[in-house]
């Protein structure tokens, strides 16, 4: 059933429940657009797996234009418009997203793959709708290339555990990059511990990754290199087909951490040859609770289990055990059932709008919040300066000269509604390297407007102004 799309009023009192069942209640009559953008959003996966279908006004931005499909976004924060900036951190739902979960759990709640009854058939069939619906949005050649995870954290940990135990060794190398989110550094420091493998970082140069120094640190000692895709501080991107054709020359496998790209643009899995890649859900209009492991088929199917428990086993002896083949190895007792439903509807809602669409977008977005924020005084933006050739992500981690970033984003909350992020965004090695303890990011996603980072400045500047008065006095 097409939802008709307009501008949006926020109205009090209104429940998720009669939300969900009238979304037009929260519409309101008027939009001002910036770009046209052809778009089709394909909304949440019903009860009977049949796609709704929602056509946007293409006469409008297409941050204008998907906004209203996100009622989270239309409050006030402290009295102030709310102005959502912290998506690399996590994103925010749809209402398609949102209907999933309520269906999933008011309709066909039950657990999946042991059930012969209904229920528990119809929602076995939508947990591996799902899976096939990430494999198909990430090009994996099958579907049990894909294991769900609780996050990509999660998803990290299983591959240390079970394929960097079962294939390190003492003086193996593991090259990552001093940029890596703690995620990505933690679990290869204790599996080293474990197996006497060595870890070697690749430093900065310009303030982004140097991708020549990593091709160099390759050797036939290097096992295993664990690499970003998208920087969550420098909004850098790292030439992953580069990396993994060299790593593959000399034996190693490739990790890529895709937490900050696959919600941003198009991924192939394919095309740039990863043996291991990882994403998680909620930073990509999903639920949080759920994230998936992609792992090349041979790979997987050499690997032992990470959890024991049910639903990964073939057979159960009071001595010993055989395993299911993957991905049912890998995901011991009951899986996050509902919140993988909900993540195969925000896939829908993701390839509905098209990511080529998103990332273009983004581009446009990523480039206005650079050159709003670099001509505020006294600002430093971490990362790459964007060019023609150069594309940073829509994301700035910046400090402002004598003031912390935690006070800029406490006062850009409770003063002017702005939600931004402050802290080492669980990248401390990289903040060391850049000379700072915190840093500030304001970061943004497909459904937000150049409006939105005008607000965000203004909110800045005034900031900046209440904190320079004091140290006038």
């Amino acid at each position: 059933m097409g939802l008709e799309m307009r501008g949006i009023t926020l109205k009090p009192s209104i429940s998720l429940n009669s939300l969900l069942l009238n979304p037009n209640s929260l519409y309101g009559s008027t939009r001002i657009g910036l770009k046209r953008t052809p778009l089709l959003v394909v909304a949440s996966v019903s009860s009977s797996s049949s796609a709704s279908i929602i056509t946007h006004d293409q006469s409008l931005s297409l941050g204008h234009s998907t906004r209203p499909d996100f009622p989270i976004l239309h409050q006030e924060v402290n009295g102030r418009k709310l102005v959502y900036l912290d998506n690399a951190a996590t994103s925010q739902k749809p209402l398609a997203v949102l209907k999933a979960l309520q269906s999933y759990y008011e309709e066909y709640n039950s657990n999946v793959h042991r059930g012969m009854h209904y229920l528990s058939a119809k929602a076995t069939d939508g947990y591996e709708l799902a899976r096939k619906k990430i494999a198909a949005f990430i090009n994996a050649k099958e579907s049990t290339e894909i294991i769900f995870t609780r996050n990509a954290t999660e998803a990290i940990n299983l591959v240390a555990y079970s394929w960097g135990l079962s294939n390190l060794k003492a003086g193996d190398e593991i090259i990552l990059t001093v940029a890596e989110h703690h995620s990505a550094i933690v679990p290869w420091q204790l599996v080293a511990q474990k197996t006497g493998a060595v870890l070697k970082f690749v430093s900065l140069t310009d303030e982004v990754p140097d991708a020549m120094q990593l091709l160099e640190l390759l050797s036939r000692k290097t096992k295993l290199v664990v690499v970003h895709h998208v920087s969550n501080v420098l909004a850098s991107t790292l030439p992953i087909v580069d990396i993994v054709r060299s790593a593959h020359s000399v034996g190693a496998k490739v990790l890529v951490d895709a937490c900050q790209s696959v919600p941003h643009m198009v991924v192939d899995v394919q095309s740039l040859d990863a043996d291991f890649l990882v994403a998680s859900s909620h930073k990509m209009c999903g639920p949080t609770g759920v994230g998936f492991l992609y792992g090349k088929e041979e790979l997987l199917a050499g690997m032992p289990p990470f959890l024991g428990g049910g639903e990964m086993i073939a057979d159960v002896y009071l001595d010993h055990s055989t395993y299911a083949d993957p991905p049912s190895r890998f995901e011991a007792g009951t899986p996050a059932i509902g919140e993988a439903i909900g993540f195969g509807a925000a896939i829908d809602y993701l390839s509905g709008i098209g990511m080529q669409i998103i990332h273009d977008y983004e581009v446009e977005l990523a480039d206005y919040l650079y050159g709003k924020l670099a001509s505020v005084p006294k600002v430093r933006i971490y990362g790459p300066k964007p060019t023609q050739t150069v594309r940073r992500a829509a994301l700035c981690s910046f400090n402002v000269e004598n003031i912390h970033p935690t006070d800029i984003a406490t006062f850009l909350d409770q003063q002017h509604g702005v939600a931004i992020r402050s802290g080492h965004h669980c990248a401390q090695p990289l903040h060391r390297h850049l000379g700072t303890n915190a840093s500030a990011r304001a970061s943004l996603y497909f459904y937000n407007t150049k409006e939105d980072v005008d607000l965000f400045i203004e909110a800045l500047d005034d900031t900046i102004a209440f904190f320079s008065s004091f140290t006038r006095r």
